[in-house]
């Protein structure tokens, strides 16, 4: 114990000063050691007794971290999204190169191209164009690899014209003579094969472009993303429904509640968000809290029935405050219903899909379907769908999210990912639906007896740079059936020109308004059609809408 209180002395000594010059002098310790020994060990010295239990922080600091803590969740979850993000480009952006570097790259790709070439000319030296091309006679190559460089290929065709152009003339060619159109033939095969070998030594130049426009657009919406969410911040600083609250906390005095910190926001749908900062309750579960009496309150003030949206224990959460968040109650209710099977012989499905609650109460529907099947289709369908997820839970807007996972898709270097993407947003407060397509099926709307098919024209995610997307907006009424499918249940009756008809003209036969019921039908009269044999993976996804009824 003595050593322990010598050593203190050092370490306290040497950060308080930065040197070891003794602060307590060694009689003083040897008396407050010997002081310890004499205090009986049954008796006990909390710490706390002697500080109290106040914070060490402010309260007006403790406050202020609290009010932060949304916005760091935000910050937090916005920076998981840019991770995922910078993956899908990490290695096509490292092979960005300036101008220079562009061109003598390009002047050694042709040259990994002409070693090709001439290795592919060893049994052509009896070949009329033969000396032209292996000695590169006027710099001849130059042209020709302009044009695969273009196109990819050169036809017979073009390659008289570089000749011409140099000044030489391939004799027979004119008179369309056998033996020298059977010698063009022969080069131009030569020719177009060298390029596609020595194309896979200089892919770099299509990656190159195509990094740079990814990174251009990533940042863009990411930029977007940002500035929204200081739009957002700026607004919660301005002073809104000052009366309200006024009211509301009144109120809520009366009835013996005290709250800290009370925040009111709307959308432009109407839907009021609340949250209620309060005194702990005084039990872990929360029961004692008073939830309901706020909810009262909330939708005497504002004139609107309200739900609780979240829960936060002060005491689970160690805090010094209890938060309930209160969302406007939906005016609709939802019933969803899943039916999807595998394509046969096919370990996984390449089909994904999703349903979930967003920050802003709205109800997220979608569906992915990536290229073919098995698991590199899965791969890319579930990267659409759960980067989907997180960018819009993260905050970041429809469009940008979309433009996003679209540049990712194709920035992703190891191999080809698309995937189209099939998005249903519902507002169940306000009654109506966005949607938004890219490469994917109609969603049909059954309303009563009649379908509706909604569909726009679009290529799926992953296969252009800057994707034209368009949100469309729908209204939606009680008792309306939505109904999202891939295209393994749309292609699987071929007795249709028009694939999507057996669809709606089954839906329209369809008695039952279970969604699950619906889902299942599609199915399985999908996989009848197709002899019983599930030609490729299939997805479908029912949504029921109910108008909640007034109490």
């Amino acid at each position: 114990m003595l050593i322990g209180f010598v050593l203190g002395n050092f370490i306290l000594t040497y950060v308080t000063n930065g040197n070891t010059n003794q602060i307590i002098l060694l009689q003083e310790i040897l008396i407050a050691f010997l002081g310890l020994l004499a205090v009986p060990k049954k008796f006990e010295i909390k710490i706390e007794d002697l500080y109290g239990k106040n914070k060490l922080l402010p309260e007006v600091t403790s406050k202020s971290l609290n009010e932060n803590q949304d916005t760091i969740l935000k910050l937090n979850s916005m920076s998981q999204a840019i991770s995922d993000l910078a993956k899908s480009y990490q290695e096509a952006a490292s092979t960005i190169l300036d101008e220079n570097d562009l061109k003598e790259q390009e002047l050694s790709n042709e040259q990994i191209f002409i070693e090709e070439l001439n290795l592919n000319l060893e049994n052509l030296n009896n070949n009329l164009l033969y000396e032209d091309i292996s000695e590169n006679r006027n710099n001849i190559l130059d042209d020709i690899f302009k044009i695969l460089l273009k196109q990819e290929l050169i036809t017979e065709k073009e390659l008289v014209s570089v000749f011409e152009n140099h000044n030489q003339y391939i004799v027979g060619f004119e008179e369309k003579d056998p033996n020298a159109l059977e010698d063009i033939s022969q080069m131009i095969k030569a020719i177009n094969y060298s390029y596609r070998i020595s194309k896979m030594n200089f892919i770099w130049k299509k990656k190159m472009e195509e990094s740079k426009k990814n990174v251009s657009s990533q940042l863009n919406g990411v930029s977007k993303a940002i500035y929204s969410m200081a739009e957002e911040i700026k607004e919660e600083e301005k002073e809104q429904f000052e009366d309200e609250k006024k009211e509301i906390m009144s109120l809520l005095k009366q009835k013996e509640i005290t709250i800290s910190k009370l925040k009111i926001k709307q959308n432009t749908s109407g839907r009021y968000f609340v949250e209620v900062y309060t005194n702990l309750c005084d039990d872990l579960e929360g029961k004692k809290c008073d939830i309901k009496k706020i909810a009262k309150i909330l939708e005497k003030v504002l004139k609107d029935k309200f739900i609780i949206q979240s829960q936060e224990c002060g005491l689970r959460e160690e805090k010094d405050s209890c938060k309930f968040t209160y969302y406007s109650e939906d005016k609709f209710k939802l019933q969803v219903g899943v039916a999807s099977t595998t394509k046969i012989d096919s370990p996984v499905s390449g089909d994904s899909h999703i349903e979930t609650k967003l920050e802003d109460g709205k109800y997220l529907l979608a569906i992915s379907d990536g290229m073919g099947s098995g698991p590199e289709a899965m791969k890319s369908s579930k990267v659409a769908i759960k980067m989907l997820e997180r960018l819009l839970k993260a905050g970041f807007d429809k469009e940008v999210s979309l433009n996003l996972i679209n540049s990712s898709l194709i920035a992703n270097t190891k191999e080809d990912m698309y995937a189209t993407l099939d998005i249903q947003i519902l507002d169940l407060y306000a009654g109506n639906m966005e949607f938004i397509k890219n490469g994917a099926c109609p969603t049909f709307i059954k309303r009563k007896k009649e379908v509706q098919l909604l569909k726009s024209v679009s290529l799926p995610t992953g296969i252009l740079e800057n994707a034209d997307l368009v949100v469309y907006d729908y209204d939606l009424q009680d008792g309306d059936i939505l109904v999202m499918c891939t295209d393994g249940i749309i292609e699987a009756n071929s007795e249709y020109i028009n694939k999507e008809l057996w669809v709606k003209y089954l839906l329209e036969d369809i008695n039952t308004d279970d969604a699950k019921q619906i889902a299942d039908i599609i199915l399985n009269e999908a996989i009848d059609y197709s002899f019983g044999m599930q030609k490729d993976d299939m997805t479908v996804i029912a949504a029921k809408i109910n108008k909640k009824l007034e109490k």
